[in-house]
C-alpha cells in the first residue's frame, strides 16, 4: 500500500493547472461506497464510475440491498463483470487485499455525511485505503478524519473544495475566442443523466472522427478522471461563469477540438440550482441538448416541485441565452421500450426537435443530431471515411 500524507483538494487536469490528487498510477484499484443508493437518483456519481472511468479501476460496489448482482446488469441490463457487494470487508475479500481507493459514491442533496457512512469511510482508512470524497462535507477539515489518515498515512481527497480565491476566474471575454461550436447538454432536473450523456457524445463524435472534448462540470465528472472541468457548486456564484468560461478556453488551447461539449449541472428553471445559468453564461453554447425523463412527475429531490415540460425547459433556455435547442435526449427511467419509443416519436412531434435515448438507441443517432446542427462538422467525418477507404 502507498504511503502518502493527506492532501486538500483535487482539481481536474487542464492547460495551467497540476493534479494534486494523490500520485497512484493510473488504473489504480477502488471500491465505491453507495449503501442503499446504487442505481438511484442519489447514487448518480457511483452510478457515473460504473458506467465510466479513466482515473480507477473499480473492482466492486457496496450496497446490501443489491449484494450478489451485477452492477452494469443492474444499472443498464448489461454485465460488466463488477460484483455488487454487501459490506467493505467482502469487498477487500473479493479483492484478495484492501483495494488502492475506497471512493463515496452517494451525492445526497445537502452533500453531507450520515453517521453511518462515516463509520465505513472510517473502516476504509483503517485498512489503509486512500478516501475520495465528493460531498460538500470536507474530510480534510474534520478532525476525526485527519487524524485517522496520519495514523494509517492515506490521503484524503475532497473534490469539491475551491481553489484559494485568489487563484478562482472571474468572467473574462475569452470565451469568444474559442472558433470551435460548443454543445451543453442541460436537462429538466437534476441527475437526469446530463453527465453520461455527455460522455456518450463525446465518445460517438471521436469514435466518427470529430475532435471532442468534454468540459464537466461536476464532482463525478472530476472523479471519473475527466481532465478538464470545475465543481462549479462548491464555488463563490461570482466566480462560476468565469471558471466554466476558463475551462473551455483551456479544452479549446489544449486539444484544438472541433467541437467542445459542457455537461450540465441541475437545471434552468430548477428552484435550488443555478448553476445552469452559469453554465450558459460561461461557455456561451451554440447548441444545447436537453435530457428529460418523461415518466418523471417530480423534481428528484424535491417531491413538492412537479417536472417543469420539455416545452417549458427549451422555451426558457432559448430566452435565457444567445443559444438554440438542437435536439432532446430521454432518459427512460420507468420506461418499457415501446414506451422510449413512442416518447421519442411525441417529443419530435410536439417541438419539432430530434430526439434519442442514448443509453438504449445507437449513439449514430445522437451524432446525427450534432451533424444536422452543426453541418460544418460534417466534412471531418467525410474525411476520415476517404482516408480509411484508401
Amino acid at each position: 500500500m502507498h504511503a502518502l500524507v493527506a492532501v486538500d483538494s483535487a482539481e481536474p487536469r487542464s492547460a495551467d493547472l497540476t493534479d494534486p490528487t494523490p500520485a497512484l498510477p493510473p488504473g489504480s484499484t477502488a471500491v465505491i461506497y453507495c449503501e442503499g443508493q446504487f442505481g438511484e437518483q442519489d447514487g448518480k456519481t457511483a452510478n457515473g464510475l460504473i458506467r465510466h472511468s479513466e482515473k480507477y479501476e473499480i473492482l466492486s460496489v457496496l450496497d446490501s440491498r443489491h449484494a450478489g448482482a451485477d452492477a452494469g446488469m443492474l444499472l443498464d441490463g448489461h454485465a460488466n463483470g463488477i460484483p455488487v457487494l454487501a459490506s467493505l470487508a467482502e469487498a477487500i475479500a473479493h479483492a484478495g487485499t484492501a483495494p488502492d481507493y475506497l471512493i463515496c459514491g452517494v451525492a445526497p442533496a445537502d452533500g453531507l455525511l450520515s453517521t453511518e457512512q462515516r463509520v465505513v469511510l472510517l473502516d476504509g482508512i483503517a485498512h489503509g485505503m486512500h478516501i475520495i470524497n465528493g460531498l460538500h462535507e470536507f474530510l480534510n477539515d474534520d478532525v476525526e478524519f485527519v487524524a485517522a489518515s496520519l495514523v494509517a498515512r492515506v490521503s484524503l481527497t475532497d473534490i469539491r473544495r475551491p481553489r484559494e480565491k485568489q487563484d478562482l476566474h472571474l468572467f473574462s471575454g475569452r470565451i469568444f475566442d474559442v472558433t470551435c461550436p460548443r454543445i451543453a447538454v442541460l436537462g429538466t432536473d437534476g441527475a437526469i443523466g446530463k453527465r453520461t450523456t455527455a460522455t456518450l457524445l463525446v465518445r460517438a463524435l471521436n469514435e466518427r472522427g470529430i475532435r471532442a472534448v468534454m468540459v464537466g462540470t461536476g464532482q463525478t465528472t472530476i472523479i471519473q478522471g475527466g481532465k478538464y472541468g470545475i465543481a462549479l457548486d462548491a464555488l463563490v456564484p461570482q466566480y462560476c461563469s468565469g471558471e466554466v468560461e476558463d475551462q473551455v478556453v483551456a479544452a479549446f488551447e489544449g486539444e484544438d477540438p472541433d467541437v467542445i461539449v459542457v455537461e450540465g449541472q441541475g437545471a434552468l428553471s430548477h428552484p435550488a440550482y443555478l448553476t445552469s445559468a452559469h453554465i450558459l453564461r460561461g461557455s456561451r453554447p451554440a447548441g444545447v441538448l436537453v435530457q428529460h425523463a418523461p415518466k418523471r412527475r417530480t423534481l428528484g429531490d424535491f417531491p413538492m416541485v412537479p417536472m417543469p415540460t420539455l416545452a417549458s425547459e427549451v422555451a426558457l433556455i432559448e430566452a435565457f441565452a444567445d443559444t438554440k435547442v438542437i435536439g432532446v435526449t430521454v432518459n427512460h427511467e420507468g420506461m418499457t421500450d415501446a414506451e422510449i419509443g413512442i416518447a421519442i416519436e411525441s417529443i419530435e412531434l410536439e417541438l419539432g426537435l430530434p430526439a434519442t435515448d442514448p443509453l438504449t438507441r445507437p449513439l449514430d443517432a445522437l451524432v446525427e443530431i450534432v451533424l444536422r446542427a452543426f453541418p460544418e462538422l460534417t466534412p471531418t467525418v467525410e474525411r476520415l471515411a476517404s482516408a480509411r477507404s484508401l
